[in-house]
């Protein structure tokens, strides 16, 4: 799926004047990438973007399927949206994301309301869709199994001047226990990669400074090309890119995280010491149980590559509590290994049973006052070992692309280092969209505080 950059279309039809469109997007940043792209390809049939849900002609709903609780919170802004619906005739209701692709033409009996369900993989349809439901006034359902073996080339309106996100593969080859990804977005599909960097050149002659590419398991890319490549050769192609001066990469699978993209990585001058790769327990029975494909010891090996050829990378992972099974001592080895491998932080997340995965049919499930006081217990040891890692930073220098004014005080800047974290610091906007030095004078778990920028 090439992407092109925000470039006003000649493709309008005349039957359609312009409208709005409002989309509301949950789950990863795969999601959110797919939600530019929406944008992108609606644009094409005369829909603006607008933030003002009560107004908008088009309300789109990006889903995410990846927690029981995401789903639910699904039906609930449905059910909201319905009523507005109401207050303007004529205006649409669509879904698309995981959960439409997962629950088809069913979304149509639970939430009355909806006009369009769209899959994640026909998403290039969605401008059909819409003159579709615009035109017959039924509703529209389109759910694709498989994504087509050529990917069309898909417009995109970018929600940020410096930082794009770059899809470079999509879909999952594994089959975890718990994970319904592969059930909704496929199998592992590699863009080429001639089409990723002329992307990528084009978002630096757009003026950007920094790409994210990203997968459901983007350490896989390039496997399944001919011929095969890595991220690594990808990530060294972007290094001759000068204006790009920073490439990141999130969410890899384990076993997929070649050495070769650890020392692209390394050597590569625009390539951010930043590693995102889930574990999800610290416990090898666990790991066996959620058909992870690897043991502990293999992932802590992994973390002593990386370090060793960049000690002050940053790591950071993911973690389930409350596996079907898993008892308390297991746990704790999830608890002792964030403590050892001194992550810098971790998204953590009470298991949570889902349609078409094993694990939801295994008897031994965990209570769930169980699982959220394990979370709960996780979490705080997450927070002082990110607050530990986070004092390192203190009374150094650090690189920050400067975002745009802090959220929680208007009179600071903030921006993220290489490595991702959060810097706030006394500026002004001028900076916006500039790499400044800042020298870091405070640290709490979440983020840094840099001194006064001269």
């Amino acid at each position: 799926m090439t992407q092109t950059i925000n470039k006003q279309s000649s493709k309008k039809t005349d039957q359609t004047q312009s409208k709005s469109v409002y989309i509301e997007t949950f789950g990863c940043q795969m999601n959110k990438a797919d939600s530019e792209n929406m944008l992108g390809l609606l644009e094409e049939i005369g829909y603006k973007k607008t933030d003002d849900l009560s107004t908008a002609d088009l309300k789109i709903l990006n889903t995410c399927a990846i927690r029981e609780g995401a789903e639910d919170k699904v039906f609930s802004y449905l059910g909201h949206w319905r009523r507005l619906k109401e207050q303007r005739p004529g205006s649409l209701i669509a879904v698309g994301g995981c959960v439409a692709q997962d629950a088809g033409a069913d979304l149509i009996r639970r939430a009355p309301g909806v006009d369009i369900v769209f899959g994640t993989h026909n998403l290039f349809r969605l401008p059909e869709l819409v003159m579709q439901a615009v035109q017959s006034k039924k509703p529209v359902v389109e759910i694709i199994q498989e994504l087509p073996d050529d990917l069309p080339e898909l417009p995109v309106i970018r929600q940020s001047s410096l930082s794009a996100w770059v899809s470079i593969i999509y879909g999952c080859d594994y089959n975890c226990t718990y994970c319904i990804v592969p059930y909704v977005r496929g199998r592992e599909k590699s863009r080429p990669a001639d089409q990723i960097v002329q992307e990528v050149r084009e978002l630096a002659d757009a003026g950007y400074k920094e790409v994210v590419f990203l997968g459901q398991n983007v350490t896989a890319y390039g496997h399944d090309l001919d011929p095969a490549i890595h991220l690594g050769d990808l990530i060294r192609r972007t290094g001759e890119i000068e204006e790009i001066k920073r490439v990141r990469f999130v969410t890899g699978h384990p076993r997929d995280l070649k050495d070769e993209i650890i020392d692209a990585v390394s050597d590569v001058w625009n390539a951010c010491e930043y590693f995102h790769v889930p574990i999800q327990a610290g416990d090898d029975r666990t790991l066996r149980r959620m058909a992870r494909g690897y043991k502990v010891d293999f992932y802590r090996r992994m973390v002593e590559k990386i370090r060793a050829k960049m000690p002050d990378a940053a790591i950071t992972s993911d973690m389930i509590v409350g596996f079907p099974g898993e008892t308390e001592a297991e746990f704790m080895n999830t608890v002792n290994l964030v403590e050892e491998l001194c992550f810098d932080s971790c998204n953590t997340a009470a298991y949570s049973p889902r349609p078409h995965t094993p694990a939801a049919n295994w008897p031994d499930q965990v209570p769930e006052h169980e699982k959220y006081e394990r979370l709960r217990f996780l979490n705080s040891v997450v927070s002082e070992v990110s607050h530990r890692r986070n004092k390192r930073y203190l009374g150094k220098k650090v690189e920050v692309l400067v975002e745009g004014p802090s959220q929680r005080n208007a009179e600071r800047m903030a921006g993220r280092t290489r490595t991702g974290k959060v810097v706030n610091f006394e500026g002004s906007a001028e900076l916006i969209g500039q790499l400044v030095d800042v020298t870091i004078e405070a640290a709490n778990a979440w983020a840094l505080r840099g001194a006064k920028y001269i």
